[in-house]
Parts: structure tokens; C-alpha cells; sequence
């Protein structure tokens, strides 16, 4: 569990050995982790459902995420995996 610096605690875990970080949580930790940069992969599914009305998937993001696509996947139902990674520019 991370409270204090974010950044800092994700850049102690990446550094010790084992496989990748997955963060599971809202848009309010996903927003938090996109500004302070820390997202290496978007893992989104797509599924064949249109419902009418809805929420923004990342309300609470401040400004625009460009993403690069990386792969895609489809599934016998219909439902599609968008895998991107973030598209920042060069430093």
C-alpha cells in the first residue's frame, strides 16, 4: 500500500525483482497515476455493448493522453483488447 510519494514508492518497486506492477483502482488513482507519469501500458477492453448514457473513463485527467497502440486482440464475443502505451514526447 502506497501513501506517502507515489513516484518515489512506484520507483522502489520497479526496481526490485519480480514481474509487472498492475494498478486496479477508479479514474481518481488512474488520473493521479497518468499525471505523475508513471503509466507504462493502457489495458483497455472494448466490449460489443452500447448502453445509452454513461461516465467518462478518465474524468478526472487535467489535460489530453496521447497513446500509441501496441496490439490488439478479439475475441470470439465480439469484445476487442486495445493494448497502448503512452505516446510522451521525446525528453
Amino acid at each position: 500500500m502506497i501513501s506517502d510519494n507515489i513516484a518515489e514508492e512506484v520507483a522502489k518497486l520497479k526496481e526490485q525483482p519480480g514481474g509487472d506492477l498492475l494498478l486496479f483502482g477508479g479514474a481518481e488513482i488512474a488520473a493521479t497515476f497518468i499525471r505523475l507519469g508513471l503509466i507504462d501500458e493502457f489495458w483497455l477492453f472494448v466490449h460489443p455493448v452500447m448502453l445509452g448514457g454513461g461516465k467518462s473513463l478518465f474524468p478526472e485527467l487535467e489535460q489530453r493522453q496521447n497513446l500509441r497502440l501496441l496490439t490488439t486482440r478479439t475475441f470470439g464475443s465480439g469484445a476487442v483488447h486495445l493494448r497502448y502505451s503512452p505516446n510522451l514526447p521525446a525528453k
